[in-house]
């Protein structure tokens, strides 16, 4: 005969085991998935040619004296003298220009980071430090 007053225990051990095995196999495939867009990029011109860019380079060397070059001229300024340089120069070239520095290994961080504040200051944004390598 049947008891209609006992309840029966659900067991979900094994579909919460099922479940875990499910979402660990779903962790370990999805970053392998690689989602691939075809792209078709238009053809460009191939008979336009690229304009050389006009950089300034700046060359600071062991006795802290700064060298700007630019346009195939050549100015030498002490580094104190700098900043109001190179607020003078940047009237004349675009706030876009490029800069390059090269600075003498052997100087103190403070002079090439003085260098930096002061292009920064002039209203250059494009300056870019070079090295040896």
């Amino acid at each position: 005969m049947f008891d209609w007053n006992e309840n029966p225990e659900l067991n979900i051990t094994p579909l919460v085991d099922v479940m875990l095995v499910l979402l660990a196999i779903l962790m370990v495939t999805t970053p392998i998935l690689v989602y691939e867009e075809g792209i078709n990029l238009p053809s460009g011109s191939k008979t336009t040619q690229i304009t050389e860019i006009p950089y300034l380079e700046i060359q600071i060397d062991k006795q802290r004296d700064v060298h700007i070059i630019s346009n195939n001229k050549k100015n030498k300024f002490s580094l104190k003298e700098l900043p109001d340089n190179m607020v003078l120069l940047s009237n004349s070239h675009n706030k876009d220009t490029a800069i390059h520095i090269k600075a003498d290994k052997e100087l103190f961080y403070n002079d090439v980071m003085f260098v930096l504040k002061s292009l920064k200051e002039a209203g250059f944004l494009k300056i870019a430090l070079e090295t040896s390598g």
